[in-house]
């Protein structure tokens, strides 16, 4: 380069780090290209990994799903006839502060071995099948899931794959649950029914032992000995009244029964009338002879022997009527008649009465001593036997109780896992959820924006600059 042409060639302008931070004019139009190729720089770093992303990101689509969980609690009752009632009774599962329910299916709907459970069921491994997105409904008991998918229908197995797993587990939790109250209430029935088994087989040997059946029969049986007793006391009474009946009338004839009853036997037998009307008649003849002659002649001799053989001859028939000796015939009465014949039979009627109401005495007498040492005998069986009763009694509600209540509670299922139902099946999305192609575009343009209104702030600095350094300042 020659001498004049350096002298006419423009100067150089150098770079400084005032320029840099100060800036040109605004309408220095030699600082467009820089700025044009900074806006360009900038719009191909913005653009090119969002183009990149929606050009190479797989589809995917999310499949909806919602649970909710009923508030209200479960009750189970059963009455058992005689022994009582059973019940069981599960509270709401929101009634608790301190424990959610719909945070704990939550954990569980996102538990791994759910998970594998589900994948398992699609033939996918854990790690392909994706981990679900769960959100609780702030004040309401519903459970929020999304399962992501490659296409719609992949989506929706998922989802369904998902509850599938959850139910099955839930039901397993569940039958496990039953399964160990069933388990320890199994062996409190093992031993109430020993209990039962032991206390009926002490009733058995007790009751073969003294034949008493029921304390119902120990107590019939005192009832029945102290009627006994009654009767006795009436009988003992009914007795004397009729000893002092037969004493009266034994003194008023002067006879004792027993000699009332031979004479009245005695003059019923034909053969001892016909003696008696001899008699009479040998007695009239002697009488006779006896007013014609004197004590020795031969006629009132005859008579005398013929009355006395006579006489004999009666008293051997009354002797063999009556079976009593010769001594004890003088006294019977030997003239009944009229109206003292029906008062001998009133006192042999009434002896008979008497002698049936004391036999009748003793034999109830006996047996009511014969009872009573029996009731002493049994009183403590019985009082054995009674206790044992009532424990058995109560031995046997508590077994009833304890069975009952073990097959209430099968039907209290959600007292631990309450109850959860599908509100909204698994949807099939009609739409890819990413990429989002509308969301990267507006991300793009908002960072162009951005870019641009950097640029621009750029290029008109030095005149913002220069105004805010020649602002006066205002005196303090």
């Amino acid at each position: 380069m020659t001498m004049q042409e350096t002298l006419t060639a423009p100067p150089r302008r150098r770079i400084s780090l005032g320029r840099i931070l100060v800036g040109g004019a605004v309408s220095d139009l030699g600082r467009f290209p820089r700025y044009a190729a900074f806006a360009l720089l900038g719009a191909t770093l913005i653009w090119a990994p969002i183009v990149g992303y929606l050009r190479t990101a797989p589809l995917s689509y999310k499949s909806s799903v919602s649970l909710i969980l009923p508030g209200s609690g479960a009750s189970a009752s059963m009455n058992l006839n005689g022994i009582g009632q059973a019940s069981s009774y599960a509270n709401s599962a929101f009634s608790s502060n301190s424990v959610s329910p719909t945070e704990t299916y939550k954990r569980l709907i996102g538990a791994e071995r759910i998970l594998d459970a589900a994948a398992t069921s699609l033939d996918m491994t854990l790690a392909d099948f994706g981990k679900p997105r769960i959100e609780l409904v702030d004040q309401t008991s519903l459970i929020h899931v999304e399962m992501t998918g490659g296409t719609p229908e992949n989506a929706q197995a998922r989802g369904n794959a998902l509850l599938d797993a959850f139910f099955a587990e839930l039901d397993a939790l569940r039958a496990d649950e039953q399964d160990t109250r069933e388990d320890s209430g199994l062996a409190a029935i093992a031993d109430y029914r020993e209990s039962v088994a032991v206390t009926r087989n002490d009733i058995a040997a007790l009751q073969a032992e003294t034949g008493l059946m029921s304390a119902d029969q120990f107590d019939a049986m005192v009832e029945s000995t102290r009627l006994l007793e009654s009767r006795v006391r009436d009988l003992a009474a009914a007795l004397e009244e009729k000893r002092q009946n037969v004493a009266t009338l034994e003194a008023t004839l002067g006879i004792p029964a027993s000699a009332a009853a031979a004479t009245l036997k005695l003059f019923a037998d034909a053969e001892f009338l016909a003696l008696t009307d001899e008699i009479g008649l040998h007695a009239a003849a002697l009488a006779e002879a006896r007013g014609q002659y004197g004590e020795g002649h031969p006629k009132v001799q005859e008579a005398r022997s013929a009355h006395a053989v006579s006489a004999n001859a009666a008293l051997a028939r009354a002797a063999r009527v009556t079976g009593l000796a010769l001594a004890q015939l003088a006294a019977l009465d030997l003239a009944p008649e009229g109206a003292r014949a029906q008062l001998l039979a009133d006192l042999v009627r009434m002896d008979a009465d008497r002698a049936g109401a004391a036999r009748q005495f003793e034999t109830l007498s006996s047996r009511l001593q014969s009872e009573q040492a029996a009731l002493l005998d049994i009183a403590p069986a019985a009082a054995r036997l009674q206790d044992l009763q009532r424990d058995f009694t109560v031995a046997e509600a508590v077994f009833a109780s304890a069975i009952a209540r073990t097959q209430s509670t099968k039907s209290d299922v959600y007292a631990s896992y309450p109850l959860v139902q599908v509100l909204e099946n698994p949807s099939l999305p009609d739409r890819p959820s990413s990429p989002n192609r509308k969301l990267a575009i507006a991300a793009g343009g908002a960072a162009t924006f951005m870019l641009l209104i950097g640029l621009a702030l750029g290029w008109i600095r030095s005149a913002l600059i220069s105004r805010i350094v020649a602002r006066p300042k205002t005196p303090s």
